[in-house]
């Protein structure tokens, strides 16, 4: 049976880990506010990229710029695509405490890549240490691992050198798809597995765009060579993409951080209970034992005076 002192010990202990997860739990949920803040944020630049794909497909057939460097697809495609050459971005966490965040996605990536083509990617960066067992599992090559950012301000370095690197792969490698698989909140509490198809550029999208209305009289207009705009225009949309999904991925983990501080401060209320529950046993257990002591000594002094 314990002894008083290492009971106390342990309701000390519990008491600390009490303390730090209602503490990790306060800073998930702060976090959580300031990705998702962040991603709607950058809603007004992707509307003013729109803007500018406006006014460049205006006037000008698709045709010519759908053979442009970032290509274009008429309709999604369906089935294997084991023509192409895929390229893929894995979102995942650096820490760990956040549940089955790491598993789910690898697991929705596995599956969703496996239903598009029959051969691994040939090209995989994933964004997050604890998703790295993608290689291992599935025998998929990791060209460029990168660390997870922890503050709102580092997105945006994050985000810049994995498309740099994005780059510089699709054209050695002659990269046709390019996807996204990141966990997304679908609610308050919870996440989802979510695929974003960044490449080849959505070719209804852009025929969209190129028949919507301008919503004023004047008719904007631009300089400069339509085709390096327009290239410049679409890199700008695969960034804020990018961006969004590593936000999202960000506030997707904080939000399972919670439900796992949530269950670890469930386990530790239970044990805290068990422990003062001993503990006040112990203790009267030792303060009765003491109280007969008395009493049988008090009789035995009694006993020998008589």
């Amino acid at each position: 049976m314990p002894t008083l002192e290492l009971l106390r010990r342990k309701i000390e202990t519990a008491s600390d880990l009490q303390s730090v997860v209602t503490t990790m739990k306060t800073l998930a949920a702060v976090r959580i506010h300031q990705y998702q803040r962040a991603a709607d944020a950058l809603m007004d630049y992707n509307r003013t990229i729109e803007l500018g794909l406006q006014v460049i497909l205006r006037e000008q057939r698709l045709q010519p710029l759908q053979t442009s460097e970032w290509g274009g697809q008429n309709r999604p495609s369906s089935g294997h695509e084991n023509g192409s050459h895929h390229g893929v971005i894995v979102f995942g966490s650096d820490q760990g405490m956040c549940g089955q965040f790491n598993e789910q996605i690898a697991t929705h990536a596995l599956e969703h890549h496996a239903k598009h083509c029959r051969r691994p990617p040939e090209a995989l960066w994933i964004v997050g240490a604890r998703v790295a067992f993608l290689s291992t599992d599935s025998g998929w090559l990791i060209d460029e691992a990168f660390r997870i950012p922890t503050t709102v301000p580092e997105i945006a370095d994050c985000v810049s050198d994995l498309l740099t690197a994005v780059e510089a792969v699709r054209e050695q490698r002659n990269l046709t798809k390019l996807r996204i698989y990141s966990n997304k909140r679908s609610s308050a509490g919870s996440y989802q597995p979510n695929t974003t198809q960044l490449l080849p550029i959505d070719f209804a999208w852009l025929k969209q765009l190129s028949v919507k209305q301008w919503e004023s009289p004047c008719l904007p207009t631009f300089g400069g060579e339509r085709e390096e705009l327009f290239s410049r225009l679409v890199r700008e949309s695969l960034y804020v993409s990018l961006y969004q999904a590593c936000a999202e991925s960000l506030a997707s983990e904080n939000a399972s951080r919670i439900a796992a501080m949530q269950a670890a401060e469930k386990n530790i209320e239970e044990t805290l209970d068990e422990l003062n529950t001993a503990f006040k046993t112990q203790r009267q257990t030792a303060i009765t034992e003491e109280l007969l002591d008395v009493v049988v000594g008090f009789e035995a002094l009694t006993q020998s005076e008589r």
